[in-house]
């Protein structure tokens, strides 16, 4: 687990600017993904290739029929999945922390100087504790961020089943390319154990894709919903003062 502290830690650090959903997503991320990656897939897969038994002694044939139906390793594409998958949360997480490094800049310059920066300038996503609020540009980036994870892991999801041609591990494979003497069957070992983890990441792949959009329509209905209610309290506050207006003439 320790090859993955690094990417626990900037992850942790988004958790104090995520909403819910995002807090949500990253415990399915570390809980069912990383941790279950980590610490029983490389036992049950092992050496795959050298456990691999194929009912002929040709040399090369093992290693030319493991490259045509695993040209990359399971563990391997998941490890890369997970990596990309987390790029665009680290992405954000590099804006909001330049936001807050920005705003704290002119702060600075406001308690230093006061009364000579307008009101206009005064900072806006950030308060001093460093908690940021999802509006503007901090909005458009964290919807950003997660329409990409939504495609990063579709894409996965579909180059999964077109890399290796199957999405349940076959109990044996069949070979014919040279060096293979016609039609060679190479049995797989624990072809059982190997299915339950192909069901089980592919699972979380979809939980991780309906937990974003989600999480995508909650921000945009909350979001559009506030602004009709600040519209209509905007609306109730001008009719307020016409009608003291009014009643003033």
């Amino acid at each position: 687990m320790g090859e993955w502290s690094f990417l626990s830690d900037l992850l942790d650090k988004v958790q104090s600017h995520s909403t819910v959903g995002g807090k949500v997503w990253m415990s399915v991320l570390f809980l069912f993904r990383i941790f279950i990656l980590a610490a029983g897939v490389d036992k049950i897969w092992g050496d795959e290739q050298s456990n691999m038994d194929c009912n002929t002694g040709s040399v090369g044939c093992k290693n030319t029929c493991y490259d045509r139906y695993f040209p990359l390793s399971h563990t391997r594409f998941w490890v890369l999945q997970i990596l990309m998958v987390s790029t665009p949360t680290v992405m954000y997480l590099g804006h909001v922390l330049l936001v807050i490094r920005r705003e704290n800049k002119l702060r600075r310059r406001i308690e230093q100087k006061p009364g000579q920066i307008g009101k206009n300038k005064a900072p806006k996503y950030s308060d001093e504790f460093g908690r940021v609020q999802l509006k503007g540009v901090l909005l458009v980036s964290y919807l950003m961020q997660v329409l990409f994870k939504i495609l990063l892991e579709v894409a996965f999801i579909v180059g999964q089943y077109y890399l290796y041609g199957f999405i349940l591990m076959p109990l044996k494979i069949t070979c014919s390319e040279y060096p293979c003497p016609s039609q060679v069957n190479c049995f797989i070992s624990r072809p059982t154990e190997k299915t339950i983890f192909i069901v089980f990441m592919l699972a979380m792949a979809v939980l991780s894709v309906i937990l974003n959009i989600i999480e995508m329509f909650h921000l945009m209905i909350s979001k559009v919903r506030g602004r009709k209610r600040r519209s209509s309290g905007s609306e109730v506050i001008i009719q307020l003062k016409e009608s003291q207006r009014v009643e003033g003439l």
